[in-house]
């Protein structure tokens, strides 16, 4: 064993422990004396001859090259960017949005704002109106600028290859192992399958990738001079990129636990450090904490401020808000309504907690049970909410005069009717099953009865006062529009009037399902009242109205939306997957099928599977090097060992936080989820190829380079009609199943290709 390698003196302090990466790796320098120099100022390597300010040493030649690799990336992601000229895959939902947006119309998605306002921003430049409905996968496009809407993923997703290329040089690998990564990313099926399309992921990756940049070149600056105006340019624009990347998509969180790692080692670092006093450490954690954690807040919250200022009207995401929120959109605002609530009065009544469908009924049967009136929950406002609050204990009661009488308040416990003014039928229950809910525990709830009419004990429901608003006393005795919560109990079942997020058939126009429980969660069998009117109410009556919330209050509604709606994303999808089946490549989506052609998301196999190689080499090879330490080998004192352990250390950990996350999720998953955690992975390749030829001469580098390339781009023309929806035959679609899990539609390939008579 060479002596430089094997220990002479004890180990370290903690012998079984290996140091841990140190993310991402400023340049190691190799000189002792230079590194004390710069140490004895407290903050690390200083400059020298060899590592200018930044740590990005591109050359003229370099960026020369650069710009024809960037030409080469628009070839590839920019040809045939019209076709197909119908929506694919999941600009059903995306350029809806964009409609929406236009239009402002509120509605809600599972992802933040941003990268679907830049593609909003591009149709509305290119005269978009918004009147495309992107119903249906396939459907033709008519007077919607889907090109330019398009060209916004597709400009990202090739801005992404210059970025790797900077970014692998910013870590101190050679020209040769960046120009390697930038023509793998070029070339990579997947990558640019989601780049050519209105969609998310390209926008994604392209900020997750800028967000890396910037933290490897401000950490480069840390290394050299803290706190110069480099070194603050590069940290905010790292937080910026930060509160991009999480603006886009809320994995971009995986992105900021990537870079808060890093910044805990770092600190970790200076915190050990006796040269570095208690203050400068103070200014380093407060300018990382200000950078890293306000600025993109800030960002974040601000992406949701332009959300909201545009979605100023009422829309279909309506339902989805609490009431307080849906009033503070254009045409779901109400006047004042009277505070108090007594027999005889008009009234809207809503339920709490599935965002406050409102209490409804309408001139269409039931076709199964009891086929009397359907009482629905309906998410708008409508004269089919009206309904009249009357004593059910009158034996005159449909005559009884309320204008007349004395005014009679509702307390608890009171036995009442409710009367449905349009139809003239009363909220109805009976030992009936309801359509959907048929079990034990559930009744059906009907309208039933005829103008004048008597009715009978199943109209008969008992007011429980659940709780009241602490700014109104007397919403704790009696009901108070909008202030006195309330449930309703059936006087001979002793069922509670419920509803939950069970749609109704077509036959009720899927209208929410409205039933009575006797094993009622207690949630959703809360209900309260919104308007209320009565003849006798003087007109200066006390008043009340929703307490609007500001844009703290929408915002945080909002993120809580999200989440709830993301987690229950639960139901099976025939092209999902799981998180094990990513890094092999097992299965794609299909994206599109017409007209004997097909668009099918997945990857470019040389790259996917080398990628994962790399990654499994990098851990393994670590593992080994902790087990040598802790047979004394010193194996980390050599600086080459040291400088390639810190560059794939730092992506190795990128590459697992944006991946075995995925594994605690039950939501739906796709193959493209993954894509954040593969350009972490293409880049540990790239380190790993760096590592292995750094031995080698530079042209025998550049030719294992080269026949890398050359593979890659076979297998990206192999795969290319499934990239571009370009005419193939059955045979080369079949040839092209290299795994049985490739669910191709060979099926929609025709037989025989006119090009092939030229083959």
């Amino acid at each position: 064993m060479s002596k430089n390698v094997r220990a002479r003196r004890p180990a370290s302090p903690s012998p079984g422990l290996a140091p841990a990466p140190r993310f991402p790796h400023p340049r190691q320098d190799h000189d002792a004396d230079e590194k004390r120099a710069a140490a004895s100022k407290g903050f690390g390597p200083g400059k020298s001859k060899h590592y200018p300010s930044g740590g990005l040493n591109v050359t003229h030649g370099e960026w020369k090259l650069l710009f024809l690799i960037i030409l080469v990336a628009c070839a590839v992601r920019l040809f045939r960017l019209s076709k197909p000229n119908s929506v694919v895959f999941d600009e059903v939902h995306f350029g809806k949005f964009a409609s929406k947006y236009i239009k402002s119309q509120y509605f809600v998605d599972v992802h933040p704002p941003l990268a679907k306002l830049l593609i909003t921003l591009a149709g509305f430049v290119f005269g978009y109106n918004g009147h495309f409905d992107f119903k249906d996968i396939g459907k033709l496009y008519e007077h919607v600028p889907y090109v330019a809407m398009r060209m916004v993923p597709a400009t990202l997703g090739v801005a992404t290859v210059p970025l790797a290329y900077l970014t692998l040089r910013a870590l101190d690998c050679r020209a040769t192992t960046a120009l390697l990564a930038s023509l793998l990313i070029t070339f990579e099926n997947g990558l640019i399958t989601q780049s050519r399309h209105i969609l998310l992921d390209s926008p994604l990756i392209f900020f997750t990738a800028l967000t890396v940049f910037f933290w490897v070149g401000f950490c480069n600056e840390d290394k050299h001079e803290p706190f110069t105006p480099n070194w603050w340019t590069w940290l905010t624009l790292a937080g910026l990129s930060l509160g991009a990347v999480v603006s886009c998509k809320w994995v971009g969180l995986f992105t900021i636990a990537t870079v808060g790692v890093s910044t805990l080692w770092q600190l970790w670092n200076l915190l050990g450090d006796l040269r570095v006093t208690p203050r400068l450490f103070m200014r380093h954690f407060i300018a990382r904490a200000i950078c890293l954690i306000a600025v993109p807040i800030i960002f974040y919250m601000f992406m949701f401020q332009l959300h909201f200022l545009i979605l100023e009207n009422s829309g279909d995401g309506d339902g989805f808000m609490s009431s307080e929120f849906q009033h503070t959109l254009k045409g779901r605002g109400m006047a004042d309504t009277f505070a108090d609530v007594a027999l005889g009065s008009q009234i809207t009544i809503r339920h709490v907690n599935t965002q406050g469908g409102y209490l409804h009924s309408h001139p269409h049967a039931y076709p199964t049970g009891s086929k009397q009136q359907q009482i629905t929950l309906y998410p708008h406002r409508d004269s089919n909410n009206d309904w009249r609050i009357m004593n059910a204990t009158l034996d005159d009661y449909p005559q009884y005069d309320y204008e007349s009488e004395p005014l009679e308040y509702v307390y608890p416990s009171i036995r009442i009717k409710l009367l449905h003014i349009s139809t003239g039928k009363h909220l109805h229950s009976h030992d009936i099953r309801p359509p959907v809910s048929d079990v034990e525990f559930q009744n059906e709830v009907s309208g039933y009865g005829m103008p004048g009419f008597q009715g009978d004990r199943n109209d008969d429901w008992v007011v429980e006062i659940e709780h009241g608003d602490k700014r109104d006393a007397e919403s704790y005795k009696r009901l108070r529009t909008l202030r006195t919560t309330f449930r309703l109990r059936h006087v001979l079942t002793g069922c509670y009037l419920f509803s939950h997020k069970v749609k109704l058939p077509e036959w009720a126009y899927e209208q929410q399902e409205v039933t009575c429980n006797k094993n009622a969660v207690r949630e959703n069998s809360l209900w309260y009242i919104e308007t209320a009117e009565h003849p006798q109410l003087p007109a200066n009556a006390p008043k009340v109205n929703y307490h609007l919330p500001g844009f703290f209050g929408k915002f945080w509604e909002l993120q809580k939306v999200m989440w709830t709606t993301n987690a229950g994303l639960t139901d099976r999808h025939a092209f999902d997957s799981r998180p094990d089946s990513w890094p092999r490549l097992l299965r794609g989506i299909n994206f599109w099928v017409r007209d004997h052609k097909q668009i099918y998301l997945t990857g470019n196999p040389m790259v996917w599977w080398s990628s994962t190689l790399a990654v499994g080499i990098y851990a393994l090879v670590r593992g080994f090097l902790i087990l040598r330490q802790k047979r004394g080998f010193r194996d980390f004192d050599n600086t080459k060992v040291v400088k390639y352990d810190t560059l794939c250390g730092f992506l190795f950990i990128g590459w697992s936080l944006h991946y075995f996350p995925f594994f605690l999720m039950s939501r739906q998953l796709f193959l493209h989820h993954y894509f954040p955690a593969l350009y972490f992975a293409i880049l540990l390749y790239c380190g790993v190829f760096d590592c292995v030829t750094s031995t080698l001469r530079p042209r025998v580098r550049l030719q294992i380079a080269g026949l890398l390339v050359v593979l890659a781009v076979w297998n990206f023309q192999h795969f290319a009609p499934l990239v571009y929806g370009t005419e193939w035959t059955r045979a080369k679609c079949e040839g092209a199943r290299w795994m049985k899990s490739w669910d191709f539609s060979w099926w929609a390939f025709f037989s025989f290709s006119f090009l092939d008579a030229f083959d």
